[in-house]
């Protein structure tokens, strides 16, 4: 718990709490929330006083005691749908041992053998992976399963329904290997996926294979030593044979929200500035008017003759459209990453430099460590790591399936 007087910024506090700039703003006109300073741009509450229960958690969280939970014994335990592992590092971060882990993207694959020496990386489709030699080798499994659409709604088949779907190569490598524990981790969306279809399959399927699935959360980046407004769902299952007789615990938040200063120059979550490396390049009007765009700012800050410009065909259709045009700020954490660092619609220009996110800039928002080397062509690597899950955010939910492990070990 850390009890020194923490301010956070007005923008900080909505990424927080998942509300808008707007409603915090009117938080303040009618005294709900009273700021102790502001300046042109921010309002700063100390965060003892405000009344809201996410920020309570921060205040009184048990990041600290939760860092040291370690593996009461080895948990061995594979991954699906790996990626460039940032899911597989957070969870080796905090005790796992992975012995086998899978993914398609040839790219992705050489990533993570490139950063996982030792481990037993296959590469190509889960379909052809038999997974039935690991059973009773492996006390955990995890996914970041990518949700298709489950086109069976009315059918209420259970695992038949789930067949055809990424979901289901989870479902079957949980089948064939009886893990005590398993992950599943996806898109906030997922829950209301298909007006709520996709996850009645989902939890049928998971209630079928023996396991009791923990109430799911999405999670919110930000709250876990993530410099990026990210969310995600996480699926926890536990083996009926033990659920009933243990809890599991969801992860403390970290004190504090950590932005792109804190991503890009040495400080609290790296010891030191970020190195320099590849990344793309504007073209030359692209530059020349992102250039006039301050900091934090996006296309409504651009004179009216580039904005229309900017914007063409989208400057008269509704909606605030503030991903067009982006600069992120450094007080700020980074909107959530794309596969592609300069793409129209979802602009994330450097807050100080016009110019695209690099590499190791955008691996840093995901919390990689500057060791982490990628592979592949340079619009490759910005994919990967678009697509991964926070290193922090991983490490922060091993923990708590490292101490869930433990509980369990306790009663068998």
């Amino acid at each position: 718990m850390n009890s020194s007087v923490y301010l956070i910024n007005s923008t900080n506090l909505a990424s927080v709490l998942g509300v808008s700039n707007a409603t915090v703003g009117a938080w303040i006109k009618t005294g709900k929330i009273l700021p102790e300073k502001k300046d042109s741009v921010y309002s700063y509450f100390d965060s003892k006083k405000l009344p809201f229960p996410e920020i309570k958690m921060m205040n009184e969280s048990s990041w600290e005691k939760e860092e040291k939970i370690i593996p009461a014994r080895k948990y061995n335990s594979i991954e699906l749908f790996a990626g460039a592992g940032g899911l597989a590092l957070g969870l080796h971060e905090a005790g796992f041992n992975q012995i086998l882990m899978n993914e398609f993207d040839h790219d992705a694959a050489e990533t993570l053998r490139k950063n996982f020496k030792d481990s037993n990386v296959v590469e190509g489709d889960v379909h052809n992976v038999d997974f039935s030699p690991y059973k009773g080798k492996i006390d955990f499994l995890s996914g970041g399963f990518p949700c298709q659409a489950f086109s069976y709604a009315g059918n209420q088949r259970g695992f038949d329904d789930a067949r055809g779907t990424l979901f289901f190569e989870l479902a079957r490598a949980i089948k064939e290997t009886q893990p005590k524990v398993f992950l599943g981790e996806n898109v906030k969306g997922l829950l209301s996926h298909d007006n709520g279809w996709t996850f009645k399959v989902i939890s049928g399927v998971i209630d079928e294979l023996g396991y009791y699935l923990v109430p799911p959360r999405v999670l919110k980046a930000v709250m876990y030593k993530v410099p990026q407004k990210r969310e995600r769902i996480f699926l926890v299952g536990i083996k009926k044979d033990f659920a009933d007789k243990v809890k599991f615990h969801w992860p403390s938040p970290y004190y504090r929200v950590l932005t792109l200063e804190d991503a890009f120059y040495k400080g609290e979550l790296y010891n030191c500035d970020v190195p320099k490396s590849d990344g793309q390049k504007y073209p030359k009007r692209k530059a020349e008017i992102l250039s006039k765009v301050p900091e934090g700012g996006d296309w409504r800050d651009l004179p009216e003759n580039l904005q229309k410009e900017y914007m063409k065909g989208s400057y008269n259709l509704p909606g605030g459209k503030t991903g067009m045009a982006r600069r992120l700020s450094l007080d700020e954490p980074s909107l959530t990453l794309t596969c592609a660092p300069a793409q129209k619609q979802t602009e994330r220009c450097h807050p100080t430099e016009t110019r695209p996110l690099t590499i190791r800039e955008y691996a840093r928002i995901q919390t990689f460590p500057d060791t982490w080397n990628f592979s592949g062509s340079l619009s490759s690597q910005y994919k990967q790591i678009g697509n991964a899950v926070p290193v922090n955010l991983a490490k922060a939910m091993g923990h708590s399936l490292i101490r869930l492990l433990n509980d369990i070990e306790e009663i068998i």
